[in-house]
């Protein structure tokens, strides 16, 4: 008879024994959490203070940066946690808690970058219509949607995963994943698969919809003005390189996640679990920073004390 259970607590076997070398580590994980925080608060702050950025996609912007402190930050003090502690056990509550935080990002994420791919197609593609579709309460629904339903979706997703009966808690990577948990059960995991079988497709779906609308974009900038490609390069570039980071990110860890990944190094498999996690809250700030020109001015004026 198989002896399942609800186990109380998880182990974390991907730490090794670093010796004195972990605290290097915690200090390389601190300084890159420090570096997300402030680039990200301050681009929020830049948004937020400065009327001229009051447009729509500089606020769907400012929900991007906002999902990106949410994710690092259910991320990385865990993270600096485990490191210098000899014991890599979390509690169960605790696991779920993050794996929820780590999945509501990745979907807040997706459907950030879809909204913002609408919103540069209304205005490149229709900008006679765009002051009228995209109001202020169009904005608002957007932007909560974006939210509410990776909340919605995930807090199912946790729920059924919670309700398992297992029959270990040994999960093999550095911080909690659902996929590892559903692995453990011994119970029937038939609802689960296929919850997680539609979400996927969901996000898939979603991914190839953001593709699709740029390539609608790029082929009326194709027979547009000079004006109007270099306008378009200049805005889509940046939302075209985070999608496309991103997702290289997501496709490296379900890859680990459903084939075995022995034959890797354990420091590679260890870099890219981390990887769509931790790159992404400092790629997307910086690029946007550097691309986009009024944020950067006005990033520019606030540093050197020009406001």
């Amino acid at each position: 008879m198989v002896n399942a259970t609800t186990s109380a607590y998880f182990s974390l076997t991907a730490y090794f024994d670093a010796a004195v070398f972990k605290y290097l580590y915690f200090l390389i994980i601190f300084s890159l959490y420090i570096l997300i925080v402030s680039a990200n608060l301050l681009l929020i702050v830049v948004i937020c203070m400065n009327r001229s950025l009051h447009e729509p996609m500089y606020m769907f912007l400012c929900s991007l940066f906002v999902n990106e402190l949410y994710g690092s930050s259910g991320l990385f003090p865990f993270l600096l946690t485990q490191i210098l502690s000899d014991i890599h056990t979390v509690p169960a509550s605790l696991c779920f808690l993050q794996i929820f935080c780590v999945y509501t990002y990745a979907s807040i994420e997706f459907s950030n970058l879809a909204v913002m791919s609408y919103d540069r197609y209304l205005a490149i593609c229709c900008p006679l219509q765009y002051n009228t579709r995209m109001t202020s309460n169009r904005i608002v629904i957007l932007i909560a949607l974006t939210w509410l339903y990776p909340f919605l979706a995930i807090s199912v997703l946790i729920s059924l995963s919670a309700s398992l009966q297992l029959c270990g808690n040994t999960i093999n990577k550095v911080y909690c994943d659902n996929y590892s948990i559903v692995k453990l059960a011994c119970s029937n995991t038939t609802v689960n698969n296929i919850y997680g079988i539609i979400y996927t497709v969901t996000l898939v779906i979603i991914v190839l919809a953001i593709f699709y609308t740029y390539i609608k974009i790029l082929k009326v900038c194709f027979f547009g003005s000079k004006q109007t490609r270099q306008k378009a390069l200049s805005t889509c570039t940046p939302h075209l390189a985070s999608l496309i980071n991103f997702s290289c990110g997501c496709f490296f860890e379900i890859v680990q996640n459903r084939f075995n990944m022995k034959h890797v190094p354990h420091m590679l498999r260890i870099f890219l679990s981390l990887y769509w996690l931790t790159c992404q809250p400092l790629f997307n700030p910086v690029l946007y920073g550097l691309n986009i020109t009024k944020i950067r001015i006005t990033c520019k004026n606030i540093v050197f004390g020009k406001m």
